[in-house]
């Protein structure tokens, strides 16, 4: 068991689940409606939680009676949250999710009116009583800041980040990344049809371990002397695809903490992933699933 801490946000989700996508200026019912905890970074913990880690969250946690979903969720997953900045006023940030039952596509509408976790809280932080930390890329002048900090106190622990989004400024923290995530959401942004072209320029500037998820195609990693590898999304009936990414992420962990090669460690998250879109939320992802090594 390894203590994980990871640095991001967690969210309410507000999920209306409709037969499809709504069209514009239309009016659709809701088949269903439920309220669960999100955010990157909290995802990815539970997920960790679910695999037998230790899991510490550093993010902006504020105690109102709307953020009681959240704080259950994290109790329920034993997300520790001593590192986090505790407020009493303000607003949990919350995402409303369109989730469409005929693709699993979910479409998503983010209010935010909370800081961001910063440089002044991550610093109290005993980085060496961990074995791993996971960053989102966000809030870049910050943790640029955080990640310095992290290489200068604890220059050996291993730091895994992951690039969502084309944030101004967000390629300013791959050179601090042991491990680094991308999507193909941020791979399109920067031109690249391919996962393994995004890879391919990434290995050109930095020799680090890195994956990119494409969807339904699968999933692409590159290792630390440019070879790459694919993993095929296996066949399923999707029912949702919230936290999928998140869920892969964590099991890549998982398994790099096992110290499991790429290979396995791509199939295994790839699998993982799918597994969990076929279920809706993150709770017992493990349940009936089965590893099927390549």
């Amino acid at each position: 068991m390894a203590k994980i801490l990871a640095v991001g946000i967690a969210t309410l989700d507000i999920v209306n689940v409709v037969p499809q996508y709504p069209d514009q200026d239309s009016e659709v019912r809701a088949i269903e409606q439920h309220k669960i905890r999100g955010g990157n970074a909290t995802n990815t913990l539970s997920i960790l939680s679910q695999l037998g880690h230790q899991c510490h969250w550093a993010g902006v946690l504020i105690h109102s009676p709307d953020s009681q979903v959240i704080i259950d969720n994290l109790s329920h997953h034993r997300i520790n949250t001593d590192a986090c900045w505790h407020k009493t006023t303000g607003i949990m940030p919350t995402s409303y999710i369109t989730l469409a039952q005929d693709n699993g596509s979910r479409t998503i509408v983010h209010q935010r009116d909370c800081p961001e976790y910063d440089f002044e809280h991550f610093k109290q932080i005993d980085l060496n009583q961990f074995d791993w930390i996971h960053f989102e890329g966000r809030h870049i002048d910050e943790t640029t800041r955080m990640l310095a900090h992290l290489k200068q106190q604890a220059p050996t622990l291993p730091c895994s980040i992951e690039i969502e989004k084309d944030r101004p400024g967000i390629h300013t923290l791959l050179p601090f990344a042991d491990y680094l995530f991308f999507s193909k959401n941020y791979a399109l942004s920067q031109g690249h049809q391919q996962a393994s072209t995004l890879l391919t320029d990434i290995a050109q500037h930095y020799a680090t371990p890195a994956t990119c998820t494409w969807g339904s195609d699968g999933a692409w990693a590159i290792d630390h002397v440019g070879t790459q590898y694919h993993h095929p999304t296996p066949t399923i009936l999707l029912n949702d695809t919230i936290g999928a990414g998140d869920t892969f992420n964590a099991a890549m962990i998982g398994q790099f903490i096992k110290q499991h090669s790429i290979t396995q460690a791509l199939a295994f998250a790839t699998q993982l992933a799918s597994h969990a879109c076929q279920q809706t939320g993150l709770d017992n992802v493990l349940t009936d699933f089965t590893f099927k090594e390549s």
